[in-house]
């Protein structure tokens, strides 16, 4: 390739390699030198194998009582505490532990809480578990826990948990709802119990055409929310919040409205 010269030339030299090799040990920084002149910080330790495993956790532990299973499960998850005491501390999963009466799932109980505990100490992102989980599904059907939530499966709601035990230390965020979006759910909820009353005062038959269904008393669930027991699934939220009215089906727990 050709290079066009515009100056004039006043001299020239020829740099062999072992100019080059000088040049750049004449300007190489040494380490110790660099490292003297940055900033004192906190150590910032980050999960990895061959973090060892104090001797005492702390963690949480919560309890399973499945239709699927006889006796109720108990899921114990302990967390470690890194950088404690200063500005980069937190909380991260270190271990998990399930114990129950029953022994009929114990192979696969044992080889999931080792898989999990051996993720956790990996470190990372460790919240992929969740959707994972939650993703299972039981060929022979899921069911309601308390609250009117759909579980399809144990192993879901063994996700559901650790999903709650993240949240609690800080590592998931739910989506904050904007205030329309709470006040339509408000709005929905006064509406749907006016209603409620209202049908309650029909002087009417059920054999009289137009008469309205029945909803029954208002159900108060474990997490303080109240829904109606005739209510259905809602596909959005996996509660039982989904009520008629005015001919559009409508969640009382998320705003979702098949309408729109």
């Amino acid at each position: 390739m050709a290079v066009k010269i515009d100056k004039k030339i006043t001299g020239y030299a020829v740099v062999t390699p072992e100019d080059k090799e000088k040049a750049v040990a004449g300007a190489s920084v040494p380490r110790e030198k660099v490292e003297a002149e940055l900033p004192k910080t906190a150590d910032v330790i980050h999960m990895h194998e061959r973090i060892e495993r104090p001797e005492v956790l702390i963690g949480s532990t919560y309890k399973i009582k499945s239709p699927l299973v006889e006796h109720a499960m108990y899921v114990t998850i302990n967390d470690i505490v890194l950088n404690a005491g200063n500005e980069h501390e937190h909380r991260r999963p270190f271990e998990i532990f399930i114990n129950s009466k029953s022994m009929e799932h114990f192979q696969w109980i044992v080889a999931l809480t080792r898989i999990m505990s051996a993720v956790f100490r990996k470190g990372g992102d460790v919240t992929f578990l969740v959707e994972e989980m939650k993703a299972v599904f039981d060929p022979k059907g899921g069911y309601f826990k308390a609250g009117g939530v759909y579980m399809p499966s144990l192993v879901a709601e063994l996700g559901s948990i650790v999903e709650d035990h993240l949240k609690s230390i800080g590592m998931l965020h739910d989506p904050e709802m904007s205030p329309a979006q709470k006040a339509l759910i408000a709005e929905k909820r006064r509406a749907y119990e006016q209603q409620s009353k209202k049908n309650s005062d029909v002087d009417a038959t059920p054999e009289d055409p137009g008469y309205p269904e029945p909803v029954g008393d208002i159900e108060v669930t474990g997490d303080g929310a109240s829904f109606p027991p005739s209510a259905s699934m809602c596909h959005k939220c996996s509660t039982k919040a989904l009520v008629l009215m005015d001919g559009c089906a409508t969640c009382l727990n998320c705003g979702y409205s098949k309408c729109g």
